[in-house]
């Protein structure tokens, strides 16, 4: 009889436990559109969606501007943007003129079709007025893989373009 009630008990609580995480992920769900609308309705277009140790970062895009931490980065100043593992380049792009002071590394992203799991990946941006780094991560799954690749493929898109951005 003792150890029935014990085991009524414990699926309770494991009940409650579960509960408070479904209601979590929800709040978390309802917040992460609710951020993503705001950023919509002033007219940016959310390229990816990143998540960080406080939660998610947007790198979103509008007609003059990638953006990153509610920091803008005008397309007009992007000098070079570079896809790094560990720190180190295996894809980049730069802006015609500019080649002598940021050299493009071999373009091998496409190459890693198995992806590197356990691997650092982020996006370096240089620009008329300073260098960001977009931190994708190190999620497994080519989760951080596919980050990079997203805001990389919008720069070098943006860099190669034959029309200059005006702010």
């Amino acid at each position: 009889m003792a150890r029935d009630a014990v085991a009524a008990a414990f699926a309770i609580f494991l009940f409650f436990v579960a509960l408070g995480l479904a209601t979590s992920l929800t709040k978390d769900r309802r917040r992460r559109r609710r951020s993503k609308s705001k950023l919509e309705s002033l007219g940016q277009n959310v390229l990816a969606e990143i998540p960080t140790d406080t939660g998610i970062s947007f790198f979103t895009e509008d007609r003059s501007s990638f953006h990153y931490n509610n920091q803008p980065i005008p397309k007009s100043t992007i000098i070079a943007a570079r896809v790094l593992i560990n720190g180190a380049p295996i894809a980049g792009s730069v802006k015609t003129g500019h080649e002598e002071t940021h050299p493009t590394p071999e373009d091998i992203v496409d190459d890693r079709p198995e992806g590197l799991s356990r691997d650092r990946w982020d996006v370096s941006i240089a620009t008329t007025t300073g260098a960001v780094l977009v931190e994708c991560g190190s999620i497994r799954e080519r989760i951080s893989q596919d980050l990079a690749r997203r805001v990389f493929s919008a720069l070098k898109k943006t860099i190669e373009s034959k029309t200059p951005n005006k702010h």
